[in-house]
């Protein structure tokens, strides 16, 4: 079963994937194709993700790992080999006899930490150094679907790095119990899928970093540097008119930057009355960097993109007001720093109690001044304090940060909600 029908509705299950063998077999020069600003130490960012995910459980939000889901649909004969023709189309003869008996576990740890060539002198491409590359980004979950309603949209990534991510997901739901009965309302790729990486323009991109539930009328979606318009035109087409869908799309044109890759690293809502956001692109004045917005009614006949002033006032003609927390605090070199360390980029677990990056500290200042009372997380996980998300209350809890953040995406973005109230 899936249902999201905002940001902020209680977490009840929620899909991530722990960063595996697959960031450990990254190397410095895969960095810009796999969109990393670093190589990580895997084994810290394994440990701030472990706490991050205990965290979660104990607040009793259950925890779904894509690459669990992964191995249990490749005991099904059928989609064993709709990976392979679709997948693994274009694997080199030997490095598909290495996997074609493989046991499932082994297979799925294959398809996300790739596989690596048989040693050889002298060896300097960084392309011969896999039979099958690694998957370093597929621990932020956010971007190969997008859980609308009760239904799934798939996502097409913009880099041909994280192709294989997207045909991943598209395996899961398409073959897993649980999943599999999801209406798809959008597959942007459609039947080509698996054939090759397509290139030639115009070419529909569309990433779960760039759409916000903000409820069940009005979804906002960031034309970005990963989603393009013709991924927007595709999901608008998609929505149009569907019974029980949302009634309202807005578009956010952001700047074309490494640092706002998607809408969810400029604004995530935290409250029902409240959202971070980056102010430099996000409210108006901002200057040259503003976002530019639009808005088009989905049950309309036409549909016509009807130029906003900006998204909070977009979003308050539907009586969806919110209070804007500044990332990085009132402080404009702040501002700049944090929103490039996720300040912006809250997971939210209930209205009111979310989860942050801890080194974002003056955007900690900003929430706690909203009136979040700031919790570290070690202090909730060794039962030092304790929280109910039923309780009313905002609380923002703070996640160890150190190593993870270097892959350039926040709590928001190492998730997918599958269900929340």
């Amino acid at each position: 079963m899936l249902r999201v029908r905002s940001e902020i509705g209680r977490l009840r299950k929620v899909l991530v994937h722990e960063p595996g063998l697959e960031v450990d077999r990254m190397v410095p020069a895969m960095m810009e194709e796999l969109l990393f600003d670093d190589i990580l130490f895997g084994d810290r960012a394994r440990d701030e993700h472990g706490q991050f995910r205990r965290l979660l459980q104990l607040l009793g939000v259950e925890v779904v790992e894509a690459e669990d889901l992964l191995a249990e649909i490749l005991d099904n004969r059928e989609a064993r080999a709709w990976v392979f023709d679709v997948v693994l189309e274009h694997i080199a003869t030997h490095t598909r006899s290495r996997l074609i008996e493989a046991p499932s576990v082994q297979l799925a740890s294959a398809l996300v930490a790739g596989m690596l060539a048989e040693p050889s002198h002298g060896r300097v491409e960084t392309a011969d150094l896999y039979d099958l590359a690694p998957l370093p980004n597929w621990c932020f979950q956010r971007d190969p679907q997008i859980v609308l309603g009760e239904g799934v949209v798939f996502g097409s990534m913009s880099a041909r790095a994280r192709y294989r991510e997207a045909l991943l997901s598209r395996a899961i739901f398409r073959f897993h119990p649980d999943l599999s009965e999801a209406p798809v309302l959008l597959d942007p790729i459609g039947s080509s899928a698996g054939l090759a990486h397509p290139t030639a323009p115009p070419r529909a991109c569309l990433e779960g970093g760039d759409v916000l539930v903000f409820s069940p009328e009005v979804i906002a979606v960031g034309n970005s540097e990963r989603t393009n318009r013709e991924g927007i035109h595709a999901l608008s087409a998609a929505l149009a008119r569907r019974e029980g869908g949302p009634r309202f799309l807005i578009v956010v044109e952001v700047p074309r930057r490494r640092a706002y890759m998607h809408l969810d690293t400029l604004v995530t809502q935290v409250d029902r009355d409240a959202c971070l956001l980056y102010p430099p692109v996000m409210l108006p004045g901002g200057g040259l960097e503003e976002a530019r917005v639009f808005e088009v009614d989905l049950h309309a006949s036409t549909q016509t993109f009807l130029p906003r002033a900006d998204l909070l006032s977009s979003l308050g003609r539907h009586g969806i007001d919110l209070m804007p927390v500044p990332c990085g605090g009132e402080d404009p070199v702040t501002q700049h720093r944090e929103q490039w360390t996720d300040g912006a980029n809250a997971l939210a677990l209930s209205p009111g109690v979310i989860l942050l990056y801890d080194r974002n500290i003056g955007t900690a200042d900003a929430l706690a001044r909203a009136g979040f009372r700031v919790v570290d997380a070690k202090t909730l996980l060794l039962g030092r304090e304790e929280l109910d998300l039923a309780d009313r209350g905002r609380v923002c809890i703070l996640l160890p940060s150190h190593e993870i953040s270097r892959a350039r995406g926040g709590p928001h973005c190492l998730t997918h909600p599958l269900v929340r109230d």
